[in-house]
Parts: structure tokens; C-alpha cells; sequence
């Protein structure tokens, strides 16, 4: 039987998905959501960084920490973040939250990471899960990192045609 606890934390976990999901594949909704003279990108970022901030809430109620970690934590975590960092870097905050999706022109990147791995913003941050299995139970980054894999195979899926309309 689940515990309240460990649902709950399951629940932390998928948080952001239905999110992400609804403004990649409705992004006209978001941008007339967040009105005129507001940048939905910006907006984007701002409630995933709050989102964010539960799903890791969401782990630590499950996680049994322990010193020190086994070596491959930290340097998964630093192989994770950083390319997560590069992928930010690169694209800044409208590349990385969905610009292209509202109406922005976002140049194309091929300077490392991209071009050499496949999704590196995604591959970064399930690098950065598996580093947390010394302290977090399997399910609950494997459960994370299918988020992750569900929207790689939905932005996979570019439509155009679903685009929103170019904003000032």
C-alpha cells in the first residue's frame, strides 16, 4: 500500500509536466494569458522556477541523506549542471522557455552541447537525478526522469502551424 507521504511526493514529482505539456502544445493560450507587454517566457520561467522549487521539496521528503556520497553523485551532478548551465548559456531564457513555441526568433545553436548530444538540457538534468539516487529511492527519479523523456518525444513533435503569434 502508498503511503499519503509517498503519493504525495510522486504528485511533487510530475508537477511540472501538465505544465510544460499544455504550453508547448497550446502556446497562443499562454501568451494571451500573460497579456499584452508581457514576456511569456519570462512568465514561463518564473512559475517553473516555483514549480521547481516543490519537485525538490517533493524529493527531499523521501530522501535519507548520508555523508559522503558515493564519488559518482558529485560528478554526475557536476556533468548534469553543466549542461544545463551551457544549454542556458546558450539559448538564455527565451530559448530555454519555450520562445520559438511563442513567437520568437530564436537563433540555432550547434556550439557544444548541441549538435553532440540529443535533448542536453534534459540529458543534464536526468544526469542530475541519477547523481540523487545515494539519497533518493529509484522510483521517484526514474518517475522524474519519464517527465523528461514524455516531453523530449513532445517537442519532438514541432508544429508550426501551432505556433503563437509573433510578440513585440
Amino acid at each position: 500500500m502508498v503511503s499519503m507521504a509517498a503519493a504525495a511526493a510522486a504528485v511533487g514529482v510530475l508537477l511540472p509536466f501538465p505544465f510544460y505539456y499544455a504550453l508547448w502544445t497550446h502556446p497562443q493560450r499562454w501568451v494571451d494569458l500573460c497579456g499584452r507587454g508581457a514576456d511569456p517566457c519570462r512568465r514561463m520561467a518564473q512559475v517553473s522556477h516555483a514549480i521547481k522549487a516543490l519537485q525538490l521539496l517533493a524529493l527531499a521528503s523521501v530522501a535519507s541523506f548520508s555523508w559522503p556520497p558515493p564519488l559518482y553523485c558529485p560528478v554526475l551532478l557536476a556533468v548534469g549542471q553543466y549542461l544545463n548551465f551551457k544549454v542556458y548559456q546558450l539559448l538564455g531564457e527565451s530559448g530555454t522557455y519555450y520562445g520559438v513555441r511563442f513567437g520568437k526568433m530564436i537563433p540555432w545553436v550547434t556550439e557544444f552541447p548541441f549538435g553532440y548530444i540529443k535533448d542536453p538540457q534534459y540529458v543534464g538534468s536526468m544526469l542530475s537525478l541519477v547523481a540523487l539516487l545515494c539519497w533518493v529511492p529509484l522510483q521517484y527519479v526514474l518517475l522524474w526522469c519519464l517527465g523528461y523523456v514524455f516531453m523530449m518525444w513532445i517537442e519532438h513533435k514541432e508544429d508550426p502551424a501551432t505556433r503563437a503569434k509573433v510578440i513585440s
